[in-house]
């Protein structure tokens, strides 16, 4: 499985509003960026939490159908969000992570953990082969 973390430090919400949480969230993890002008993962993630809060089950099929787009454009979108961490797919539903935003985010956090640890490991071993001396 190929796993994607983007994180980017932005300043947090000044106001306090759970439009503007949800925004920063998705946002710190690029959730929206590059050719997502429409802002597509991040209004697929407010229905999908939306739809959590009333313990309803989610399909892409659902989600395309809410937010009024192809299937096409919201499989690309989950398959991104898979790749992140922050949902999965059991056949045509789709679940959050841990079953929570909060759950959500700690695992990726330990999934960063994890590729900084072999990427840490690599690096040692690459300064010792080539004699450079760890600080």
């Amino acid at each position: 499985m190929v796993q994607q973390i983007i994180l980017k430090y932005l300043e947090k919400p000044h106001v306090k509003s759970l439009e503007d949480d949800l925004l920063w969230l998705c946002d710190s993890f690029g959730f929206s960026s590059g050719r997502d002008t429409e802002n597509t993962a991040t209004r697929i993630v407010f229905t999908l939490l939306d739809r959590l809060s009333n313990e309803q089950i989610t399909s892409s099929e659902s989600l395309a159908e809410d937010l009024e787009i192809k299937i096409s454009r919201v499989n690309h979108h989950i398959r991104n969000l898979n790749d992140s961490g922050l949902l999965y797919r059991k056949k045509r539903l789709v679940y959050l992570r841990g079953g929570s935003l909060k759950a959500a985010v700690k695992e990726m956090r330990k999934d960063s953990e994890r590729i900084f640890d072999e990427l840490e490991s690599i690096a040692e071993e690459i300064d010792l082969r080539i004699g450079i001396k760890n600080r």
